[in-house]
């Protein structure tokens, strides 16, 4: 007889299998397995397969057919961050535009004022209460990027609340965006700026273990392609991995960029070109998709289908934040994935686990139901798997079970 600390029976398992990105046709292969069983030792997975009788748990769940996935991934937020901005609202409503109200102060620099503002056990507080919402939605681990201090003590903050937050009970991975906006006092000397990051706040956030990649918001009225290559550079120097926030609002060749500086994610991607999407495939950087601010921002969506097509391996996140996406709800872009990109379920299983882990370096680890792997799951309320992706509007998580422990055990009738 084999005994486990945990005992998962009677699952639907869906998952993905392996350690990298799938593109191209391998996005849509996942595994299914009705009656499955899967044992648990240690926080690690032990034994994905079929029923035996001779297989018992510490503790047991019986699934009773609902269907089981990895923990989700939300590989692209801004989790921590001062205020809100609903007083823009109006004003988008009325038309005016993303890039239009940050040009006239609002926007992130609202956001950086505000963030400067709070303390750090409020900024704390702040941040516990969205790592709940996202856990019980089903989000086990996430990248959150910093971008609200624009100064290194800011900065700093940010980091460090998410790095004290990380793994209570969500895994955080760490992502330095002081190249987010030119802040205020270096609008009239960007250059100045530029030349701070590089040369200061990046090598010392790398030297003090603060984060594990850098980004830069590559955009028409943002920072330019010549600019964004300077940063990244400065921070492949350095020693940290490469992001890049690339043809959002505009197209610009910003997926060749983040190609060519060989990012392991090129973020956002509304605008980009036949030739970006072509750069991407070649170069295996991962497409991480954003359809909630698509959705927010009243913008069209990101060629998903082409990109799949091409052999872009594509991944999805929620991109919560106060001004383009102010919802933690992966499910919800999960959801458009399928509605606005036309990716078909087993393709947005793929984005938010898989594909999205491997975007944050952690498809070794997390991703997929498969021994070795850490034993990061969901259990959904449903037992037909294409209901997760067909619903839409509330939370579809019967349970969360992270490490190997169960969390928010909702039993379906």
């Amino acid at each position: 007889m084999t005994t486990f600390d945990l005992l998962v029976k009677n699952a639907f398992l869906v998952t993905p299998l392996g350690s990298k990105a799938k593109a191209g046709d391998k996005q849509g292969e996942v595994f299914m397995m009705p009656e499955a069983m899967i044992g648990i030792n240690k926080q690690q997975i032990a034994y994905v397969g079929s029923a035996n009788q001779d297989y018992h748990g510490d503790t047991e769940i019986d699934c009773k057919g609902s269907v089981v996935t990895p923990g989700l991934v939300d590989s692209h937020t801004h989790l921590v961050f001062g205020g809100w901005r609903s007083d823009e609202f109006d004003r988008k409503l009325k038309g005016e535009s993303y890039l239009d109200i940050l040009r006239s102060g609002g926007g992130i620099l609202s956001t950086v004022r505000a963030t400067r503002k709070a303390s750090f056990l409020e900024l704390e507080k702040k941040t516990r209460y969205f790592l709940k919402l996202m856990f019980d939605l089903g989000v086990t681990t996430l990248e959150a990027k910093s971008g609200y201090g624009l100064d290194y003590e800011n900065e700093k903050k940010q980091l460090l609340i998410t790095r004290k937050l990380n793994g209570h009970p969500v895994d955080i991975v760490n992502t330095f965006l002081g190249a987010h906006a030119v802040p205020q006092e270096y609008l009239e000397d960007r250059k100045a700026y530029i030349d701070l990051l590089c040369e200061t706040i990046i090598p010392k956030i790398k030297a003090e273990g603060l984060a594990e990649f850098c980004d830069v918001f590559c955009e028409h009225g943002v920072f330019s392609n010549e600019e964004s290559e300077r940063i990244l550079k400065a921070a492949k120097a350095a020693g940290l991995s490469l992001k890049a926030h690339v043809d959002e609002l505009e197209g610009g060749q910003g997926a060749q960029l983040a190609a060519k500086m060989a990012c392991v994610s090129a973020e956002h991607l509304i605008a980009a070109d036949d030739a970006g999407i072509e750069a991407l495939a070649k170069s295996g950087t991962i497409a991480v998709l954003l359809p909630c601010t698509s959705l927010y921002l009243d913008k069209g969506y990101a060629r998903a289908r082409e990109m799949i097509d091409a052999g872009v391996a594509v991944a999805i996140a929620s991109d919560f934040n106060p001004g383009s996406t102010p919802s933690p709800n992966l499910q919800l872009a999960m959801n458009l994935g399928c509605l606005k990109y036309r990716m078909t379920p087993n393709e947005v299983l793929c984005a938010v686990t898989l594909n999205a882990a491997a975007s944050i370096d952690r498809a070794d680890c997390i991703g997929t139901i498969e021994p070795g792997k850490q034993a990061d799951l969901v259990i959904w309320d449903t037992l037909q798997f294409p209901m997760i992706f067909y619903r839409y509007g509330f939370n579809q998580t019967g349970a969360v079970i992270k490490k190997g422990k169960l969390f928010r055990w909702r039993r379906r009738k």
